[in-house]
């Protein structure tokens, strides 16, 4: 049978009337078009729901998928115990998903679990489609902080451990959208908040998955979304399918976007190859971006090719400029992939004989030890952009006033540990976050009183 439809929604506790007690009925056209998306899907009668929840288990590495026969769980968090649920899990699908994911090198499977019971972005979705059909049993999946066409590959997946043992299958990708759309709410207000929402429904209610891409992690973290990684596993689970896209709802009344989407399965389409398309596109970017790379980026780059690819440190090329010869200094290689950082590693003064062999220990460094990530695979060296940066002097600073998040770098220091951040980074704003980002690289807690040194960079990109 396979995948026959799928839905987009978001999880507020707030919806479910034994919660809101009437606060619900400011997101009305919410509630009505959950009660529409759950009537089309039941109206699949599916033997199976497949549910990717943003606060089901996340690591930064790795998809946890729900383990066991049943889970239970209850809105009591909210306030609201009596309102319970049980479900029974589909453990011929999850054994053949965790099988599949082996095979292919996905990072997912059962292990880690941490909490048995039912998240509420799971009864959220699951308290509609219950007033309308119970004959089904749940996979439920959560998020990983790996790159998003990474959560396209699980949907890949997904969609195929369903065909081959013929389930006939929803999915349901919960998540609500900025929390970021109204100042007098918890998150505040940032422009990226609305800005977020109003791109990302233009994706989602056009069924043009290939969007989702587009977002750069920067800008997501900055409106504070929630469901793009569902959105995208979803997306995975319907490629090369040809779908009939449909917006049922949006709103944000109470400072977090709630978005409601259906699509409905009408047969194959090989044109929908969204994650091949993007990373031809991201390639053509890379490969443009190669032939305007200067010395700095080349050794770099040359660097982290040679020891992905057989193990060895290379000598720095004879044809290399005085500059990079004859000068020492401190680098920073910094490694991105798909827009997200990858690696970055660097050393705050010279360690070396010249700035060529500073930037080869620190690139393969940043290339396979940097203990935040896994080593970079031979598969992932199209997809890199790389940056060196070469430090300047440091200098003692009195006051965060003489800072510039712009123009310096900072170090912050207290007895022993110390931590830095470069300059002019994509994420970072202002000048209090970049000392709190540093703090938090040292170790250092908020209100201790610390040691400030600013420094300049020149950066190679």
């Amino acid at each position: 049978m396979g995948i026959t439809a799928a839905f987009m929604v978001p999880h507020p506790p707030l919806i479910v009337p034994e919660i809101g007690k009437g606060q619900e009925r400011a997101i009305q056209k919410t509630i009505d078009a959950y009660h529409e998306a759950a009537k089309r899907a039941a109206a699949q009668k599916p033997e199976t729901v497949i549910l990717i929840s943003p606060h089901q288990t996340m690591y930064a590495d790795y998809f946890h998928i729900s383990p066991g026969r049943e889970a239970t769980g209850s809105f009591g968090p909210f306030g609201a115990g009596q309102v319970k649920m049980t479900v029974s899990y589909d453990t011929g699908l999850v054994e053949e998903f965790c099988r599949l994911a082996e095979s292919r090198g996905l990072p997912a499977g059962v292990l880690g679990q941490r909490e048995k019971a039912l998240d509420h972005g799971v009864m959220v979705p699951l308290y509609f489609l219950n007033q309308y059909w119970q004959s089904y049993r749940l996979v439920r999946i959560g998020l990983s902080g790996c790159p998003l066409a990474t959560h396209y590959e699980l949907g890949q997946a997904i969609r195929e451990a369903v065909d081959r043992l013929g389930r006939r299958a929803v999915v349901i990708a919960s998540g609500d959208l900025s929390h970021r759309l109204l100042e007098e709410r918890p998150y505040g207000y940032r422009k990226e908040g609305p800005a977020y929402d109003s791109r990302l429904m233009a994706c989602m209610e056009q069924g043009d998955f290939g969007g989702l891409f587009e977002f750069s992690e920067n800008f997501c973290d900055k409106a504070g979304e929630c469901g793009h990684r569902s959105f995208t596993i979803m997306a995975g689970a319907l490629d090369r399918t040809q779908v009939e896209a449909e917006r049922l709802s949006y709103e944000g009344p109470f400072g977090v976007g709630y978005g409601i989407c259906c699509y409905r399965v009408c047969g194959p389409d090989p044109e929908r190859n969204f994650k091949e398309r993007y990373e031809e596109k991201e390639r053509s970017r890379i490969a443009e971006r190669r032939r305007q790379e200067d010395m700095y980026v080349q050794l770099a780059r040359k660097t982290i090719e040679t020891y992905v690819r057989s193990g060895e440190t290379i000598a720095p090329p004879e044809d290399l400029p005085q500059e990079l010869m004859c000068r020492q200094a401190g680098v920073f290689v910094s490694i991105k992939k798909e827009g997200r950082l990858r690696g970055c590693i660097g050393t705050l003064g010279a360690t070396c004989s010249s700035i060529a062999q500073e930037i080869i220990q620190n690139a393969v460094s940043a290339s396979t030890n940097d203990p935040r990530f896994s080593p970079i695979e031979p598969a992932e060296l199209d997809l890199l952009s790389i940056s060196v940066d070469v430090l300047g002097a440091m200098e003692p600073v009195d006051s965060p006033d003489q800072l510039d998040v712009k123009r310096y770098g900072v170090v912050v220091s207290k007895g022993r540990r110390r931590g830095l951040l470069l300059p002019n980074l994509e994420e970072i704003d202002t000048v209090e976050e970049q000392i709190a980002v540093a703090r938090r690289k040292a170790g250092i807690p908020e209100g201790e009183k610390v040691s400030l040194e600013r420094f300049e960079v020149v950066r190679h990109d």
